[in-house]
């Protein structure tokens, strides 16, 4: 009989873990992470060079409160570099976009080194600044 419980005590185990795994595998999946807001994408790649109101100090770049048809280059109390001399065009969602995949590329001479390949970043950061119109 000794024999018969032990055999019986190793499958009951073996039958436990095996349901344990199963239950395991069975929970429901974590939900997938939420992307940042563009607020929070806004003070992480952006606000160390600028601001998002008028009454902070200006930064290596000008203040970005109400930026959506503010002429390209012309804010009062900020020194531009020679590319924007040049610029002829009010800001809005496209060129937006356009200046932070390339900004060299949009404006030569532009001082700007920042660069977002991704295209969802670019949105929410956009987004985020016409909410400051």
């Amino acid at each position: 009989m000794t024999r018969l419980r032990a055999i019986r005590a190793i499958g009951l185990g073996f039958c436990g873990a095996l349901l344990a795994v199963q239950t395991a595998s069975a929970q429901m999946p974590l939900p997938a992470a939420k992307p940042p807001d563009g607020a929070t994408l806004f003070k992480q790649q952006c606000a160390t060079c600028h601001t998002t109101n008028l009454s902070d100090p200006i930064r290596q770049g000008p203040s970005l409160f109400k930026i959506i048809g503010r002429p390209a280059g012309k804010m009062d109390g900020f020194h531009y570099s020679a590319g924007f001399a040049k610029a002829d065009f009010a800001w809005d969602e496209a060129r937006l976009d356009a200046w932070l995949t390339n900004p060299q590329q949009m404006i030569p001479g532009a001082v700007m080194a920042y660069r977002q390949a991704r295209p969802e970043t670019r949105a929410a950061v956009i987004a985020y600044l016409k909410e400051l119109n």
